[in-house]
């Protein structure tokens, strides 16, 4: 009995691998030639049920009408993709095409009859077509299924593989579809492409489909995956094109830019889930390498918060320009942990991990004290404006008195530049976190007015900007996190905009900017259009192969929630105070904020009063002076123009 089921094994493989390794012409070939006599079949069948006679006789005028049948019906299956389907890879959904094909086949048959009988060449029972229909519909899609279950059970197959599209036709998406034949668990279906004079073509022998042609095709060969192979084309087309596919029920990924490589097999490992900064539509402008070598090549730098996103992420740039010390300066063991061991596990970088918090003067000091530190990069702070808002003394505590404190001291040792990450909701804020944020600003302008009069050159600005893709507790992971667990995905407005960039484009912004420093300055980054958050969840969920549960469709995909703004939130968010008075730089990325705004405004009596209410824990108290501040300052930048 084994011995019996091991040889029905080993006959099954073998056809298997047979059929796999036949040419793919030649097995159109014989599906047709199948066709054609499943449909002979079929009608001598439906002959022999409608007369009640296994032995029908065989007139010239049967015979010729016979003949008719599987003549009319093959260019109707060939026209409705029938043998352009991978049979191993056939969705469940073919059998309407198939009943689809079969009812226009015998639709177009009983058309011929028709007409021969009115030429008096015979006649067929009413009920032959029917039976027809029954049968080479039973026997078309029977020997198909048949097939897709040889091949798909036992061993010896991929039982994962799924079927994709590529969206592309060009050299990249011709290598990466020979990649990834006989490699992972993806198998190319074909090509999409917007070129018409692509369109039917067969390019690294697939088939090149229009886009428009795209929902169905993806129904009758059970797309799940679509990857774009377009990292030539410009931004504004790409957006075009991922606006095309996201909303169709597949998952959509992208392949870089991979030029430089030379073995095409490579490039499978290169498939990638779509960034949301792609889809956000920023354009890119490269780094200038003079600026962030004279920032960084040679010089000791130190970075506060050198664990959170801003921080690692400048980290990672810094150690890629090769300073002569790089101190990682980080209240979080953990966060400091991972990062020292990230930046190590990719070379032997001199760097120095030091615990620490912002606030410490005593650890502050010497740590730029003895390293001589001269340049800072003061991204510490408490950020989560709802996590701040409930905690504002805190916030006060770390955000406002640990700027001063690192600036102070950056002062007082002679540090060459001090750049403060700032934040778009300094603008005209309505929580603590916005608030401390613009009092850390007002901070480092204040000493930038009182080391202008030194001998040697100093330089400490702010650069301001919105949020980072991917940040600790920004909305992007978090939808991403509520997405892989099927949702709903919860939003607290969906006409609230926020302005969003890439971590890696803001860490070189920031250095860039902090080169172009004179002296007080804010730098205002170029954030693009603000983004509709109810539009990117929209988007979210879409570019990850889902559909979006609302009342138009209530029982499939991934609903939105909506929960109402968290306090402090505002609707939306300002780069600027007044547009009009920024001042353009050699970046076109930066701007400045004018210079007349920067004045002797000594705040330090501000800062005695609200070093006071934190001290006696007056939280009330520390409110009013944080806003109270604000507001004059706002009356004078109205006056004298932004920063």
């Amino acid at each position: 009995m084994l011995a019996s089921n091991w040889v029905n094994q080993a006959l099954v493989k073998r056809i298997r691998e047979n059929i796999i390794k036949t040419p793919r012409f030649w097995k159109r070939v014989l599906l047709i030639a199948f066709d054609f006599i499943a449909l002979m079949f079929a009608l001598w069948a439906s002959y022999a049920i409608r007369l009640a006679d296994w032995t029908p006789a065989i007139s010239i005028e049967r015979l010729t009408l016979a003949t008719f049948a599987p003549l009319v019906a093959i260019p109707i299956f060939i026209r409705l993709g029938l043998y352009r389907s991978v049979i191993r890879y056939l969705p469940d959904a073919a059998i309407w095409t198939i009943i689809r094909a079969m009812l226009i086949a015998t639709m177009s048959w009983v058309i011929i009859i028709f007409l021969m009988e009115m030429a008096g060449q015979g006649i067929v029972p009413r009920s032959v077509p029917f039976l027809y229909f029954i049968l080479g519909t039973l026997l078309v899609g029977s020997m198909r299924f048949a097939a897709k279950w040889i091949l798909m059970s036992g061993t010896g197959l991929r039982r994962n593989e799924q079927p994709i599209f590529i969206y592309g036709a060009g050299p990249t998406a011709a290598q990466l579809a020979r990649a990834l034949r006989g490699h992972g668990n993806r198998y190319v279906m074909g090509l999409i492409d917007d070129d018409p004079t692509n369109h039917g073509r067969d390019i690294a022998g697939y088939r090149v489909y229009p886009a428009r042609d795209l929902p169905s095709l993806i129904d009758r060969y059970g797309i799940k995956e679509i990857v774009l192979s377009m990292s030539s084309i410009p931004m504004d087309k790409r957006q075009a094109v991922l606006g095309r596919v996201t909303g169709l029920g597949v998952k959509v990924l992208s392949l870089p830019d991979i030029s430089d490589l030379v073995d095409g097999r490579y490039i499978v490992s290169q498939i990638r889930e779509i960034e949301i900064d792609e889809l956000l539509g920023r354009s890119f402008v490269p780094a200038d390498p003079e600026l962030l070598d004279q920032a960084l090549a040679g010089k000791i730098v130190m970075v506060t918060g050198a664990g959170g996103s801003i921080g690692s992420e400048l980290c990672r740039l810094i150690i890629r320009r090769k300073p002569e010390k790089l101190i990682l300066f980080e209240a979080s063991e953990f966060a400091l942990y991972r990062i020292e061991q990230e930046i190590l596990a990719t070379g032997d970088f001199p760097i120095i991990p030091l615990l620490g918090s912002v606030t410490d003067a005593r650890t502050v000091e010497r740590a730029i004290r003895a390293h001589e530190v001269q340049v800072v990069y003061h991204a510490a702070a408490h950020k989560h404006v709802p996590l701040v808002e409930a905690n504002a003394l805190e916030g006060i505590r770390n955000n406002v008195f640990g700027t001063l404190t690192v600036a102070t001291i950056a002062a007082r040792q002679n540090v060459e530049s001090f750049v403060l990450i700032s934040s778009d909701k300094a603008v005209r804020p309505t929580n603590v976190m916005g608030a401390t944020k613009r009092w850390a600003e007002l901070v480092v302008r204040q000493i930038a007015i009182e080391v202008r009069e030194r001998p040697e050159k100093h330089s400490f600005c702010a650069v301001r900007f919105g949020n980072v893709i991917g940040s600790n507790g920004s909305v992007v992971p978090l939808f991403k996190e509520q997405i892989a667990k099927g949702g709903p995905v919860t939003i607290t407005d969906p006409d609230m905009t926020r302005y969003f960039m890439a971590i890696p484009e803001a860490a070189e912004l920031i250095v860039q900017a902090g080169a172009l420093s004179t002296g007080g300055d804010v730098f205002l980054l170029d954030m693009g259009e603000p983004v509709r958050i109810g539009d990117l969840a929209e988007n979210m969920i879409r570019l990850a192969g889902f559909n979006i549960r609302d009342e138009r469709n209530p029982e499939r995909g991934i609903a939105i929630e909506v929960i109402g703004k968290r306090p402090g939130e505002k609707l939306f968010e300002e780069l600027f105070y007044d547009r009009k008075n920024a001042q353009s730089t050699r970046h076109p990325k930066i701007m400045r904020a004018d210079s007349s705004a920067i004045v002797n405004y000594d705040i330090s009596a501000w800062l005695q009063k609200l070093e006071h209410a934190i001290a006696a824990e007056d939280e009330a108290e520390a409110r009013t002076l944080l806003f109270a501040l604000i507001s004059e300052d706002e009356v004078l930048d109205r006056n004298l123009g932004p920063g």
